[in-house]
């Protein structure tokens, strides 16, 4: 049996910039980070050929190619798996509408646990490189790049997407109480919407030529962050970039946001907000907001019939944490 454990994310920033559209033609940028929140992998060894897939569903079948499940299905391919296991992929989060890129972080746990399998030791590189092969190549999702990079490699990072395909990450060097602090300050709270994020991302994708002025304004909020994160400087300002960077994204979709989402933006503001964004293509999953310490036991009680969920930023990327050789 073996299990694999990999990190979903936030991004803060500079989201859309990287999908090809517009890094085929100018470098995007993001500034995102992995949390302690995971989606795992479980793989073993079955006496017959057959391949069992649980999820949501029960899946058995004779032939890789008959899989409903086009992650897995592809990703047992790239591996060279054909037959003869058994799947498991539980989650600490709804799997589907989080807004906090498990599709991406899935397809990257995936390769990891089915690479262990056929005993292949792959770089963080490679998973996260395969896993955008996967989506966007072969399954032709209109999706980016940065799930499946912070999915691979955890921590903090600005992610640059450049034109020649090469994809470069540099760590924030914002010292352990600075994240800390940020890290007590940004509250996710869930909407209570789930949706399917392709719908949004096609639109977005669509309206690339009418959106690139704005695409180039939320990219340069990374640098922005950086250079504030990296400083001495009081991170209230955090509340502020993150507003600017909800309002530049309204102007991406309509699907982006609707009456619910606005309605408990506009609470969250009321009761002691300096800032936040939706997680995500939008469209529902999880509200990223930044409170300040004094404001938060206040604001937790206004917004209280919104579920929260507590977490901590991970350097970690997709690992391994059980391996019996026995597969």
């Amino acid at each position: 049996m073996i299990i694999s454990k990999t990190p979903l994310r936030i991004s803060f920033c500079g989201g859309g910039t990287d999908i090809k559209n517009f890094w085929s033609t100018e470098q995007g940028k993001v500034l995102a980070s992995a949390i302690d929140k995971y989606i795992y992998v479980i793989i073993k060894s079955r006496f017959d050929d057959d391949i069992v897939l649980n999820y949501t569903k029960r899946e058995v079948v004779s032939n890789v190619l008959d899989l409903k499940h086009d992650l897995v299905r592809e990703a047992l391919k790239k591996t060279g798996v054909r037959s003869g296991v058994e799947i498991w992929t539980p989650s600490d989060i709804p799997s589907k509408g989080s807004g906090l890129g498990s599709s991406s972080t899935l397809t990257v746990g995936l390769l990891n646990a089915f690479y262990t399998f056929k005993s292949v030791q792959v770089e963080a590189e490679n998973l996260a490189r395969e896993a955008c092969e996967i989506e966007i190549d072969i399954l032709g999702k209109p999706i980016g790049k940065q799930d499946q990079y912070i999915a691979a490699y955890g921590g903090m990072h600005e992610i640059s997407f450049n034109s020649d395909d090469v994809v470069s990450l540099n760590p924030i060097d914002a010292n352990n109480r600075r994240k800390k602090i940020l890290e007590s300050n940004i509250l996710l709270l869930f909407t209570g919407i789930t949706r399917e994020s392709k719908d949004i991302l096609r639109d977005q994708k669509n309206k690339m030529p009418k959106n690139r002025a704005t695409l180039r304004k939320m990219k340069s909020q990374v640098l922005e962050l950086k250079k504030l994160l990296e400083s001495n400087q009081k991170l209230d300002d955090v509340g502020r970039i993150l507003n600017d960077a909800w309002n530049y994204k309204r102007e991406l979709s309509r699907s982006i946001t609707n009456t619910q989402i606005e309605q408990m933006y506009r609470k969250a503001l009321l009761s002691g907000a300096l800032g936040g964004k939706i997680c995500g293509a939008g469209g529902g999953g999880f509200l990223m907001i930044y409170v300040t310490k004094d404001e938060k036991e206040m604001f937790r009680k206004s917004m209280g019939n919104y579920p929260e969920l507590e977490f901590e930023f991970s350097s970690s990327g997709s690992n391994i944490i059980f391996n019996d050789g026995n597969n």
